[in-house]
């Protein structure tokens, strides 16, 4: 498999001996030989390791890593090597000179190749025909011989030394159309292959094209255009309408509606104003804002995202660490397998040497397993890049797949499944008192208070446009409730406990308060020691989203469903009737999580914790996969979950679930496609009917075929 690779080493960070050291490597269009590329540069001495990400092209080096000996690595594959000074970006397109080269060449191969296939049908003299099936093989073959030449003096049989013999071969017992058609089909083959891979990697290169490069600032002598790169924090940048943010700060001036659709996924824009955040990449709307940079541009929210994406690959997952020790061990039978063709039937058992040569060269070319290599990386890299675009990070290929296989989903509740902040449900004033009074009177004595319960009140009461005084004389009673002095007389507001030890009798309310707590709603009493003056029930909002996403679970494969809560029975069994899980853990301190994630996967084998990134970390730590809640605003959800949604819609964890099963599906038929043609082609060899332009198509078609398929993954949609 494979182009003639123009990879572009670039050191992006030099380091001391033993250090790990970045290069990046452009032009990858063969995994096989990028992976023989990766062991020899491990090989080097003084490196201790190297791991090649093939579709970011980042080659880390830790050791000693030589420059000159990793280019004359590079010229054995025919590579070219430039440091940063020569080249600061690196390259995304073999350059148009050589393209155009390349394509001529090909093109040429193939008229040689016609006009000498019909001079030789129609009776033309060999003298004719025969040089233009040479010129085929030269045009066609160029690339290869070269990095054969290189390559085979240690040993290392790439693609291009395996096709080389075989059009060499072919010359030498007088097949010139056959290795005439090997040599032309290939470089046709490589510019295909190049194209595919090309285009798996262009859905990571737009997540780099999403922030602009220069940004408008505020300085003294008037506004400026500045690169990114010199921005510095608590710079102004001004935000016209229609332009998109640069960089991410907190709005100073202004109010707009920014769509941020290049972090969360959702294109519905969301209104902000002076003290919000905003992130680059995302488009202000309508609205003029000034904006003070919080983060430099390689800290950025985007920039996290871009790095996640490309260090994504480098977590091999399952199925790719499987292939790839299957190819280390399937090759080199093959090609033993080849040899013994050559040589056991003409020497052994008396057969002509030129079948059974022509047979071992078919051999030689299916040998390559391209195909199986590249079977699951694109489709790694195609789903994440989907998922990436649509608000969803996924940090590894092991992570995708784990998705994909999960049996149970546990979540947490608050801040999860609920928004995570208390809101009034419910108003019950007893006997004459009005509901609004009973609610102004209430946000009056709450006033003063920081309990979020009492917060909730207050907004509820601003929210309907009353003028909340605080009373003059307000205490808090810890754990109970408050307590002040409204029109000449002591009024308290609590729960049930603060008037039982008032000795008070809950008689007449204790029915509305059962009523209340069944279903999941904290009821506070509000009166005096000698009456009840109503009731008003305080819940943890219930996301829009969450029932219909637990349903879509299932729907998606998932077979159970639980909620983790540290409230009271009562209360968690109403949430869970409310969104629709299978069952529920109550009552449970943050510690208790663990054991319950613990007897979770000792129960249904591989589950799946989901939670806020901050208490819930060592949960989502123990878990088969760690699903983060709202990535976007927090470093801490980036950092310990396996995944992230950036924004907090919980719909897209069936999307997430969706593709990862759509990537297994599609990682299972390329490598059993791949298995089979080889295994086709294999059998075919021993009757004489593989030839090798055929087994060239086998090769590579099987490879174009399988990445194509895997391509088919960045159309998966957000929403069925």
């Amino acid at each position: 498999m494979g182009a003639e690779e123009d990879y572009t080493v670039n050191p992006v960070a030099s380091a001391p001996a033993k250090a790990a050291t970045v290069f990046q490597v452009d032009g990858i269009t063969c995994m096989d030989c990028a992976q023989k590329f990766e062991k020899a540069v491990g090989e080097l001495p003084g490196v201790t390791t190297a791991s090649l990400n093939t579709m970011t092209g980042k080659l880390t080096v830790e050791g000693a890593a030589d420059l000159a000996a990793i280019r004359r690595l590079g010229q054995e594959e025919n590579y070219t090597i430039h440091p940063v000074a020569a080249q600061r970006e690196p390259a995304t397109a073999v350059p148009t000179k050589k393209a155009d080269w390349e394509l001529r060449r090909a093109i040429l191969s193939g008229v040689s190749l016609a006009v000498g296939y019909g001079l030789e049908k129609f009776g033309g003299p060999a003298m004719v025909f025969l040089p233009l099936y040479i010129v085929a093989m030269v045009l066609g073959g160029w690339g290869n011989f070269k990095k054969a030449s290189r390559a085979l003096p240690r040993g290392n049989f790439n693609m291009s030394v395996l096709m080389s013999v075989a059009v060499l071969g072919a010359l030498a017992i007088g097949q010139y159309e056959e290795g005439a058609s090997v040599a032309f089909l290939y470089a046709i083959s490589e510019m295909l292959e190049a194209w595919t891979m090309d285009k798996a990697r262009r859905s990571i290169r737009q997540l780099m094209d999403i922030a602009p490069k220069t940004a408008r600032l505020r300085r003294p002598g008037g506004e400026v255009e500045v690169p990114v790169e010199e921005i510095g924090i608590d710079d102004i940048m001004i935000i016209r309408p229609g332009e998109k943010i640069a960089m991410d700060g907190v709005i100073a001036k202004g109010e707009s509606a920014i769509n941020q659709a290049a972090i969360t996924g959702e294109s519905i824009p969301t209104e902000k104003g002076p003290g919000d955040e905003v992130y680059a990449g995302t488009l202000n709307t309508h609205g003029s804002l000034e904006v003070r940079v919080s983060k430099l541009v390689q800290d950025t929210t985007i920039a996290k995202i871009i790095h996640m994406v490309e260090e994504a690959q480098g977590k091999r997952a399952p199925s790719q660490a499987f292939v790839e020790k299957f190819a280390a061990v399937y090759t080199p039978i093959v090609m033993t397998l080849a040899v013994g063709i050559v040589f056991i039937p003409p020497l052994f058992l008396g057969y002509e040497w030129a079948p059974w040569i022509y047979r071992g060269l078919a051999l030689l070319v299916v040998a390559c397993p391209c195909a199986l290599v590249v079977s699951t990386p694109v489709a790694i890299v195609s789903a994440i890049s989907n998922a990436a675009k649509n608000g969803v990070l996924i940090k590894g290929g092991i992570y995708l797949e784990e998705a994909g296989s999960l049996n149970a989903i546990a979540f947490d509740k608050t801040g999860t499944l609920t928004k995570g902040e208390p809101i009034v449900t419910d108003i019950v004033p007893i006997g004459s008192l009005q509901e609004n009074k009973l609610l102004e009177m209430a946000a009056n004595l709450e006033a003063r208070s920081e309990h979020p319960l009492a917060v909730a009140i207050v907004k509820a009461a601003e929210g309907r446009g009353y003028q909340v005084a605080p009373v003059e004389d307000f205490t808090a009673i810890t754990g109970r409730g408050a307590q002040g002095t409204i029109d000449g007389q002591m009024v308290y507001i609590g729960n049930p406990r603060l008037f039982t030890e008032l000795g008070v009798s809950l008689n007449p309310v204790a029915q509305e308060v059962e009523r209340l707590q069944k279903q999941g709603k904290t009821a506070m009493i509000m009166g005096t020691k000698t009456e009840f003056m109503g009731l008003i029930a305080v819940a943890d909002e219930v996301r829009e989203a969450s029932a219909a996403a637990i349903a879509a679970l299932k729907q998606a494969g998932i077979q159970h469903t639980i909620m983790l809560t540290g409230d009271n029975t009562a209360t968690a069994q109403a949430m869970a009737a409310q969104v629709g899980v299978d069952d529920f853990r109550a009552e449970l301190l943050p510690q208790d999580k663990v054991t319950a994630v613990q007897e979770l996967l000792g129960k249904y084998g591989k589950v799946a914790m989901l939670g806020d990134g901050i208490n819930d970390a060592p949960a989502l730590a123990l878990s088969t996969v760690g699903i983060a809640m709202g990535g976007a605003g927090t470093d801490t959800a980036l950092e310990t979950a396996d995944i992230a949604l950036m924004a907090d819609d919980l719909s897209k964890l069936p999307f997430t679930i969706r593709l990862s099963k759509k990537t297994l599906t599609i990682i299972r038929q390329n490598i059993g496609f791949s298995l089979f043609i080889k295994a086709v082609a294999v059998i075919a060899v021993f009757p004489g009917w593989l030839t090798l332009w055929l087994a060239i198509l086998a090769d590579m078609g099987a490879s174009i075929i399988v990445t194509l398929n895997s391509l088919r993954l960045l159309k998966v949609k957000s929403k069925e």
